[in-house]
């Protein structure tokens, strides 16, 4: 019934937003789809997911990461601010992850080659305290370096900020 909605329909279009809002996301797939998971948020979605795909550079890694950064930036930034603004960034957390890190070395192609042992996550809003810095890899960014946080903290965290028992 959720997604059959006229609320979730609404959601979905973004052209109803001002050209500068619009802009100020991007005018990509991802930034368009940042603003629809703000609009869905405010129409009474509890969980939404936005994709980027194209971070498995094993070729050409700087080369991508140069065009692709930038417009994951403006869209991310954009929604956590937007959130802010409209006052929903205590009810709404942003989390951003994958399922490994990249080799801290470079390997023959220029590019980064899977790596489970570390890797990034951010999350924003939701109560979490901006700022703050859990974990800490090396300073090649091989191994977690101080306090660790394991995959199953990650998801506790998550579970504790949709308020589900993580045990």
């Amino acid at each position: 019934s959720l997604i059959g909605s006229n609320g979730v329909r609404a959601a979905l279009d973004v052209q109803q937003e001002s050209a500068a809002l619009r802009e100020r996301y991007g005018m990509t797939l991802f930034g368009q789809s940042c603003l629809a998971a703000r609009r869905l948020v405010e129409a009474g979605v509890r969980v939404v997911t936005v994709a980027y795909g194209f971070w498995d550079t094993h070729g050409n890694n700087f080369g991508h990461l140069k065009k692709h950064l930038p417009l994951w930036d403006t869209g991310i930034s954009a929604l956590i601010q937007d959130l802010h603004d409209r006052g929903l960034d205590q009810d709404v957390t942003v989390c951003v992850w994958d399922e490994f890190g990249r080799t801290p070395k470079i390997n023959k192609n220029i590019s980064r080659d899977h790596w489970p042992k570390c890797y990034t996550s951010l999350l924003a809003g939701g109560g979490v305290q901006g700022g703050a810095v859990y974990g800490r890899s090396d300073r090649t960014g091989a191994f977690p370096d101080r306090d660790p946080v394991s995959t199953g903290d990650l998801a506790a965290t998550v579970y504790h900020l949709l308020g589900i028992n993580h045990e």
